[in-house]
C-alpha cells in the first residue's frame, strides 16, 4: 500500500481518501458473509484477502497523516482482547472453566466499565469542552444494517439486566405489537402512515429481541429466508414460462397453486441457523 499510494504508484490508490473507501469496505464486508455462507474455504480464504486489504489501506491512510500504522490497530485489539479475557490471560478468581454465557456477561461488563472511562467529562479549569457521557448504547454503530442494530442494542440493555426473562415472553410482545398493526390497517388510513410506520418498527424491534433470545443472528437469517424466496419464486417463473404463459396474465389463485407445487418439489432446507457471538464484537 505504501508503493501503490507512493508518487510512484496508482493514481486511482492514491486519490482515495476514508471516505471514499467506506463502499468497499462494506461491500467486502458482505462478500465475506457470502463465502461464510458458501462453504467453500477458497471462496472464505479470497474474500478474507479483500476485506483484509481494505483494512490495511484504511490505515495506510492513517499511517500517512502520523495517526497511526496497521501495527499500531492490531497492538490495540491484542490488547483489548487480553483486557476483556481476565478469565484466559489472569485465569481471575481462580475460574478457568466460565460458561459462555458467563463470558459474554463479563465481556459486557467490562466494555461497558471501559466506556463509562472513555465518557469522563474533561477538566473545566482546562477550558475544553465536556466529552458526551458514553453509555451502554451508544457503541452501536448507527451505521449498522437496521435489523443487525436492534439486534445489538437489545444485546447491550440484556447485559445490564434489561431484557424479558424467556423467549416466549418476547412472543407474547411480538403478538401484542402484531395487534397494533392490525388495528392501523383495518383503521384504513391512507394519509399519515407514520403511527403505521411506528407499529410496524416497534414489531420489527420484537422479532429482533426474538431472535437474539434464541440465538439467532436475524440478519443472516433473513438473508437465508430471502434467498429460499428467490430460489422458489426463479423456479416457479421458470416453470411457468416453460408451460408457454406468463405470470402478468394468471390468477393470484393459478400462482398460488404453482407456488405449492414448487415449495413441494423442493428439497428439504437446512434448518441450522447461524449462531451470533452475541455482543462480544470489538
Amino acid at each position: 500500500m505504501r508503493t501503490l499510494r507512493s508518487p510512484d504508484g496508482c493514481p486511482w490508490d492514491r486519490e482515495q481518501t476514508q471516505a471514499s473507501l467506506r463502499p468497499f469496505v462494506l461491500e467486502e464486508t458482505y462478500e465475506v458473509l457470502e463465502a461464510i455462507e458458501s462453504g467453500s474455504p477458497a471462496q472464505l480464504c479470497e474474500e478474507l484477502g479483500d476485506f483484509l486489504f481494505e483494512a490495511v489501506f484504511l490505515a495506510q491512510i492513517s499511517d500517512e497523516r502520523g495517526e497511526f500504522t496497521i501495527a499500531d490497530a492490531i497492538d490495540a485489539i491484542c490488547d483489548k482482547l487480553v483486557r476483556r479475557h481476565p478469565h484466559v490471560f489472569a485465569r481471575e478468581e481462580g475460574d478457568p472453566s466460565l460458561t459462555s454465557g458467563q463470558v459474554i456477561e463479563k465481556w459486557e461488563t467490562l466494555k461497558a466499565r471501559e466506556r463509562a472511562a472513555a465518557g469522563l467529562p474533561l477538566d473545566s479549569a482546562r477550558g475544553g469542552p465536556a466529552k458526551k457521557p458514553h453509555t451502554t448504547l451508544s457503541g452501536v454503530p448507527k451505521t449498522l444494517p437496521s435489523l443487525l442494530r436492534a439486534y445489538e442494542v437489545s444485546a447491550r440493555a440484556a447485559a445490564v439486566g434489561f431484557d424479558w426473562a424467556k423467549a416466549s415472553d418476547v412472543l407474547d410482545k411480538i403478538e401484542e405489537e402484531v395487534a397494533e398493526v392490525r388495528r392501523e390497517v383495518e383503521s384504513g388510513a391512507t394519509g399519515d402512515l407514520s403511527r403505521a410506520e411506528e407499529e410496524m418498527g416497534d414489531l420489527l424491534f420484537a422479532i429482533a429481541n426474538l431472535s437474539r433470545k434464541l440465538d439467532i443472528e436475524p440478519e443472516a437469517a433473513l438473508r437465508k429466508a430471502n434467498e429460499k424466496f428467490t430460489r422458489r419464486f426463479d423456479a416457479m417463473e421458470q416453470g411457468i414460462v416453460a408451460s408457454g404463459r406468463r405470470m402478468q396474465d394468471m390468477s393470484l389463485e393459478e400462482l398460488e397453486e404453482q407456488w405449492q407445487t414448487v415449495k413441494a418439489s423442493s428439497p428439504k432446507d437446512s434448518h441450522e441457523h447461524t449462531k451470533t457471538r452475541n455482543s462480544t464484537n470489538t
